[in-house]
């Protein structure tokens, strides 16, 4: 599905365009994404799990911080965070970070066709306050340190050695998209005036070397932008942010997510997503909680984002309502799932199953409110693919 289509076609006017087989009609739509009755319907009264969900979908329980992932002899990691998935053989490999201080790193879960556990193992050790990351279309992931000047750490999700990538900047480093289609790889800065960089590998598939940009573009919530080379990626002694003039500011950048020409990522001080239009490079709100109408914005405290195969976007609280939004491609935001009696975590790390019909998150300190409760589901059910 070519999600952009819409969006662009929604901006000029448009009232018709197709995809994913099927031609939406009427009155042109625009983003920021407005309150409506989400596409799998209301949500449900709360399972065994205390996880509110549409008919149709179930909750599982992966694992929990501190105890061992059962069917295997490895304990769980504390605070989960941020995660992937990647295909491995007839299954499939879950990722997810480690948000503590010292300690951090991150872990992965393989699971066998049937979708059972069939290992548990660390993938990454010694780093510090790893929170969220992205996916490589190599098959990799980067795990990103969110502390004053933080590295990138590309790990192996089938278990090999984790590599140091500091040519990719040191900041407070959040999410990373990587986008096959330019070579670049887009990287999320949790500061209160963060920015939006991309990193141009010497060689597509090769973090070891290469140029930081930093976007540059007006104050207003859309526009052009361009991009421009940061001096001094190491960030010392003038932090990256600050090196070049013109650069956007955002408000404490959160989680990113690539697709069909698109960037999305999201700021948590201001409660908005952002879009990239990277055909020709234009911005604009994907949502924004102080222009939603009618009613309630169901989505506050916005975190990491990925997107399904239909093209919707999930979007994860840290706080709110304990949350995941679902934003379709006709800008229609309503809520997916709700986490109850868990409103001193955050929900992190949502990801879908290669095959796309498994929704893997975690709450980051459960039920406890600390980093050792957390707890990291698995939803199953009709997704749209």
């Amino acid at each position: 599905m070519e999600r952009r289509h819409f969006l662009r076609a929604s901006v000029l006017g448009v009232s018709t365009v197709a995809f994913s087989g099927t031609l939406w009609q009427g009155a042109a739509l625009a983003a920021p994404a407005q309150n409506a009755t989400g596409p799998y319907g209301p949500l449900q009264a709360a399972d065994a799990n205390g996880i509110r969900l549409p008919a149709g979908f179930t909750s599982h329980v992966i694992a929990r911080s501190g105890q061992v992932v059962p069917g295997t002899s490895y304990t769980w990691h504390d605070a989960p965070d941020g995660g992937a998935c990647f295909a491995d053989g007839n299954g499939w490999i879950y990722v997810s970070n480690s948000e503590i201080n010292p300690g951090g790193g991150a872990s992965a879960i393989r699971f066998g066709s049937d979708g059972d556990v069939t290992s548990a193992y660390r993938i990454l050790s010694g780093t510090r306050t790893n929170c969220a990351g992205g996916k490589t279309p190599w098959n990799t992931w980067l795990s990103c340190e969110e502390v004053s000047r933080g590295y990138v750490y590309e790990t192996d999700p089938f278990g090999g050695d984790a590599v140091r990538r500091a040519a990719m900047g040191r900041f407070k480093h959040e999410a990373a998209a990587a986008d096959p289609v330019r070579g670049v790889v887009y990287l999320t800065e949790d500061e209160s005036n963060g920015r939006l960089y991309r990193f141009i590998p010497a060689t597509w598939g090769d973090l070891s070397s290469g140029a930081l940009q930093v976007l540059v573009a007006g104050s207003a919530t859309s526009g052009s932008f361009t991009w421009a080379n940061v001096p001094d990626p190491d960030g010392s002694p003038t932090a990256t942010r600050n090196q070049v003039p013109g650069s956007k500011s955002f408000y404490g950048g959160e989680g990113c997510h690539y697709a069909d020409d698109t960037v999305w990522f999201t700021t948590k001080g201001d409660n908005r997503v952002w879009q990239l239009d990277l055909t020709d490079d234009t911005y604009e709100l994907a949502y924004d909680d102080s222009l939603v109408s009618p009613g309630t914005p169901p989505l506050t405290g916005v975190d990491n984002v990925t997107g399904s195969a239909y093209g919707d976007l999930y979007v994860a609280e840290d706080g709110g309502d304990m949350e995941i939004c679902l934003i379709t491609p006709d800008d229609k935001i309503s809520p997916f799932l709700r986490v109850n009696g868990q409103s001193s975590s955050e929900i992190t790390g949502p990801a879908f199953t290669p095959a796309g019909d498994r929704l893997y998150f975690s709450s980051q300190r459960g039920t406890s409110g600390s980093s050792s409760g957390g707890i990291t589901y698995c939803v199953t059910g009709p997704f749209r693919t």
